[in-house]
C-alpha cells in the first residue's frame, strides 16, 4: 500500500468540504442581497429598528426633516464637473443622472442617465434609485427601496457624493 494514498484521500475530502462551505456562503450572501427574507433588527434597547432607518438615523422614531419651514438642499462634497460646496435646492421632483433630462447633471461614468430621484412626500424628502446600473448609496448603504433623507445624510452615486441639508 502506498503511504501517499491516505493523504491524497484526505486532501480530496478537505477540498470538497471547503468547496461546499464556499457554495453555502455564496447562496447565503445572494439570498441576503436579493432580499430573500425580511429581517427584524433590534436596537440596543431591544426595540425593533424601523425598516426606513439608515445607518445614522432611525427615521420612524426621530421623525424626518420637515420641509414645510425649511429649504432642503443637496451640497456637493465631491463630483466630477462640480465645485465642492455647490448647493442644489430641492424644489419638487429632481432627477440626478448623466442624461440631458436630469435636473442635476452628473459627469460621472458610473452614473446612469436617470440614476436617482429626490422628491417631496408629504412633509419629508425622499430619495429613490431609478433601477440604476451601479446603485445609489445613502450613508454607504445601497438603496433597495425609497428612503427619507435626514440632515447630514450622504448620498453617493459612483464617484459623486452629496450631503443633505434641511436648510
Amino acid at each position: 500500500m502506498n503511504t501517499l494514498e491516505p493523504v491524497s484521500v484526505a486532501l480530496k475530502f478537505g477540498f470538497l468540504a471547503v468547496l461546499y462551505l464556499f457554495l453555502a456562503w455564496v447562496v447565503r450572501s445572494s439570498r441576503r442581497d436579493l432580499g430573500g427574507g425580511v429581517r427584524v433588527e433590534r436596537g440596543q434597547e431591544g426595540r425593533a429598528i424601523a425598516p426606513d432607518a439608515t445607518g445614522l438615523h432611525s427615521a420612524s422614531s426621530l421623525g424626518s426633516a420637515p420641509i414645510a419651514h425649511s429649504s432642503p438642499r443637496l451640497v456637493v462634497e465631491r463630483a466630477p464637473g462640480h465645485d465642492p460646496g455647490m448647493i442644489y435646492d430641492l424644489d419638487g421632483e429632481l432627477v440626478l443622472g448623466r442624461g440631458d433630462r436630469a435636473e442635476i447633471r452628473l459627469e460621472d461614468p458610473f452614473a446612469s442617465s436617470r440614476h436617482a430621484l429626490i422628491y417631496e412626500q408629504g412633509n419629508i424628502v425622499v430619495i429613490e434609485d431609478l433601477a440604476s446600473t451601479n446603485g445609489t448609496y445613502l450613508n454607504e448603504e445601497l438603496l433597495q427601496t425609497p428612503r427619507p433623507l435626514h440632515p447630514g445624510d450622504r448620498v453617493r452615486i459612483g464617484d459623486s457624493e452629496f450631503s443633505f441639508e434641511a436648510g
